[in-house]
C-alpha cells in the first residue's frame, strides 16, 4: 500500500542526498524505523533497493557536469562491491533485529564524527579538476571495502562515511567533485547490497515503491542545485539530524537526546557565525590592501 507520508519524507531525504552526497541510508532507514515502525532488516532492505534506482539519477547529473573521477570510482568499487554483498550475510546473521538497529546507530555516530572532521577541514577545499587528482589505489580500495561492508549491514556509508574518507584522502577535490564521485561509485555498491537483500534480506515492495516515488524527483532536484547550495550549513543541519537518529536508535533517554541536540545546535550556530565573520574580515582586509587607483 502506497504511503503518502513516507513519499514526502523520502523526497526530503533525497533532496539532501542530491545536495550533499550524504544522508541516504543514514536518514531514510532511521526515518522508516522511528516514524513508520518498519522492522530494521525490512527498512535496510527496502532502502537499499530504492537507492539502487535513486543513486544513478544524481550520478548522471554529475557525469554530465564533469565532476566525477572515474578512476577513483573504479578503485572504490573494487573493494566496495564484494564487501557490500558480504555485509548482507552479516546482517542476516543478526538473529535479533535489535542488533541491526544498534549497528545502524553506531554507524550513524561514526558518520557524525566524520562530518565533524570534514567541517574542521572545510577550509582546505580544492580547486583542481576532478580528472587531475592522482589516485592512491591501496588506501582507496580499503575505504571502499570498509564502506561496502557497512553499507551491506546497515545501508549507511555510501555517502556519510565514504565521502568523508575521500575528503581526507583527496583534500584537493572540490565539494561538487566529492559529491559527484561519491554518487557514481555508490551505484554499483548499492546495487550489490540491494541484490543481496533481495535474495537474503526482507525486501518489501510497497515500502520500496513509496520510497522511489518520493526519492527520484528529490535526488534529481538536489543534484541540480548542489553547486549553488550553502553546503557547509546543510552538512551541519544533516549532522544534527543524524545525531538525533543515532541516539534514538541506541535507546538513549529523551533527556540525553535533547541535551545533545541543544549542544550540537549551539556549536553549529556559533561555528557558523564565526566562519561568516572570518570570511567578512578577510574580504575587508583584501579590499583595504588593494592599491588606490
Amino acid at each position: 500500500m502506497i504511503d503518502g507520508a513516507l513519499i514526502g519524507g523520502s523526497f526530503l531525504v533525497a533532496v539532501v542526498v542530491g545536495l550533499t552526497g550524504m544522508g541516504g541510508g543514514a536518514l531514510m532507514t532511521p526515518m522508516m524505523m522511528l516514524f513508520f515502525n518498519v522492522p530494521p532488516l525490512a527498512a535496510v532492505s527496502s532502502d537499499l533497493v530504492a537507492s539502487a534506482v535513486m543513486k544513478p539519477v544524481g550520478g548522471v547529473v554529475h557525469l554530465r557536469r564533469g565532476t566525477v573521477n572515474l578512476r577513483l570510482v573504479g578503485w572504490l568499487c573494487v573493494g566496495s562491491v564484494p564487501a557490500a554483498f558480504c555485509g548482507v550475510f552479516l546482517a542476516r546473521a543478526f538473529a535479533v533485529s535489535d542488533a541491526v538497529k544498534y549497528a545502524l546507530g553506531v554507524a550513524l555516530l561514526l558518520a557524525v564524527a566524520g562530518m565533524a572532521v570534514k567541517s574542521w577541514l572545510g577550509g582546505r577545499g580544492g580547486t583542481s579538476s576532478a580528472h587531475d587528482i592522482v589516485v592512491r589505489p591501496i588506501p582507496t580500495l580499503l575505504v571502499g571495502t570498509v564502506g561496502g561492508l557497512v553499507v551491506g549491514v546497515s545501508s549507511v556509508g555510501s555517502g556519510s562515511l565514504i565521502i568523508v574518507a575521500l575528503l581526507v584522502l583527496y583534500p584537493a577535490l572540490k565539494a561538487n567533485q566529492l559529491v559527484g564521485t561519491d554518487l557514481v561509485q555508490a551505484v554499483p555498491l548499492v546495487a550489490a547490497a540491494a541484490l543481496g537483500h533481495l535474495l537474503f534480506g526482507d525486501f518489501q515492495l510497497d515500502l520500496t515503491v513509496s520510497l522511489l516515488i518520493g526519492s527520484i524527483p528529490g535526488v534529481y532536484l538536489g543534484a541540480r542545485i548542489s553547486s549553488r547550495a550553502p553546503g557547509g550549513l546543510i552538512r551541519a543541519m544533516l549532522a544534527i539530524v543524524l545525531l538525533a537518529s543515532a541516539l534514538k536508535l541506541l535507546d538513549a533517554s529523551n533527556a540525553l537526546t535533547v541535551g545533545a541536540l541543544v549542544a550540537a545546535t549551539a556549536v553549529t550556530v556559533i561555528g557558523w557565525r564565526l566562519r561568516v565573520r572570518s570570511a567578512a574580515r578577510a574580504s575587508s582586509e583584501s579590499t583595504d590592501l588593494e592599491p588606490a587607483r
